[in-house]
């Protein structure tokens, strides 16, 4: 067996159903599901119909580059979205069977492990766990920067010192970010550049929360973007992840692209041939579809909208508990909500006594230089309805309530 299984930690959601082990929900109540990041909005009809219109083309092998027009919606939506004046969907452009797929394998090409050294895999702490597996599964070992508050949850990269840096050979960064929200700025951009040009590590950019924002005139900053705007030509040493999954609600299609340098991307193609991992026909003209469309994105963001307007003004308030503990975040759909008691007794208790699930921000994060920077919070992904978000912040108010008299 592959030894590097050993260094794997259960995930997330495993640990979460251990600690509800001999846990008895409050069945009075109706069951509220806020801790996985699954978009409950409804698939707008015209993806659901491209499916229907092109499952002839489940009798054909796709390629692994897929369609040349699906390419092209990408290339397009890219160049749209982020004011790119050029891509190529020839050799800039690589569908994929969702971002996770991706940014799990993409570890495996990027890595080289021949060094005496192992090297090294940074991202940010707490983080989504497929960077972690990625790494150790490649032979390298994974190194965190951690955002905090008092870092206003921002990637701050002197926290590492060159040394590390030195032996890095793959960055992963979320922008937006999950858990905490936040988007990268330009500044922050260059200093990763200027970082991967002194060191020649490769970033990869996961950005499959990019088209969940709060305000239409302001879509967050994209690392093709930033790399256009700082005179990046190429991107060098540059791929980005995106996903219809939370934009287009189709997680169960995994469909989403890589994009950028032609010279990683094409070793990158390389690998998936034998990977295996081709989209199949009916979910590749589905994807067109989507990627031609913004008008359901945008009732998509309205939705989020409502729902963070509401529930963030609702824990926002002071309690007699704690003060106000939640902003709105930048982008994405997820509070980063700070717990006044460890955050697994928040969450063990807002499900026996509620009914409500959130995720223990600590399942999120490592310990490193110290600490776990997931430690007193909780993760609450806003997908389900309007009245349940509403109803779920009015418990999570009523807990609030409960654990002040208790002190």
């Amino acid at each position: 067996m592959n030894s590097n299984l050993n260094h794997l930690q259960p995930y997330p959601f495993q640990k979460l159903r251990k600690l509800f082990d001999g846990v008895t929900r409050n069945t009075a109540l109706a069951a509220i599901d806020l801790h996985i990041g699954e978009p409950k909005h409804a698939t707008p009809d015209f993806i659901r119909q491209a499916v229907i219109d092109h499952l002839d083309g489940l009798a054909n092998y796709p390629t692994t580059q897929g369609t040349l027009r699906l390419r092209q919606s990408i290339a397009d939506w890219i160049m749209r979205r982020f004011h790119i004046p050029a891509i190529n969907p020839d050799t800039e452009v690589i569908p994929v069977n969702g971002s996770r797929e991706a940014l799990f394998s993409f570890a495996q090409t990027v890595i080289d492990t021949s060094a005496t050294e192992k090297p090294f895999v940074v991202c940010p702490n707490p983080f989504y766990q497929i960077y972690e597996g990625a790494a150790l599964l490649a032979g390298a070992l994974p190194q965190f920067i951690n955002t905090t508050p008092e870092n206003n949850f921002r990637l701050d990269f002197a926290q590492l010192p060159d040394d590390i840096w030195s032996r890095t050979q793959l960055v992963y960064v979320c922008t937006p970010n999950n858990p905490t929200g936040g988007v990268m700025t330009l500044d922050e951009w260059r200093r990763l550049f200027e970082l991967s040009d002194r060191h020649g590590f490769v970033i990869a950019a996961d950005e499959c929360y990019s088209e969940i924002y709060f305000d239409e005139n302001k879509p967050p900053l994209g690392a093709l973007d930033a790399a256009q705007q700082l005179g990046r030509a190429g991107f060098p040493r540059l791929v980005v992840f995106n996903s219809l999954s939370k934009r287009s609600n189709v997680p169960g299609l995994r469909s989403g692209f890589v994009a950028g340098d032609a010279q990683i991307l094409g070793k990158y193609l390389l690998y998936r041939t034998y990977h295996g991992c081709a989209m199949n026909p009916a979910s590749q003209a589905a994807s067109t579809a989507a990627w031609n469309d913004e008008t359901h994105v945008m009732e998509n963001r309205r939705m989020y909208l409502e729902k963070f307007s509401k529930v963030t003004a609702m824990l926002a308030e002071p309690s007699p508990q704690q003060s106000a503990t939640v902003n709105m975040p930048d982008a994405g759909f997820y509070l980063w909500y700070k717990t006044p008691v460890s955050d697994t007794e928040f969450t063990r208790l807002l499900h026996r006594d509620y009914n409500v699930t959130v995720l223990p921000g600590s399942y999120l994060g490592r310990e490193f230089q110290g600490i776990n920077p997931g430690e007193n919070y909780v993760r609450i992904a806003l997908v389900a309805t309007l009245a349940e978000c509403i109803e779920a912040g009015n418990r999570i108010k009523s807990l609030l309530e409960n654990l002040a008299d208790s002190h």
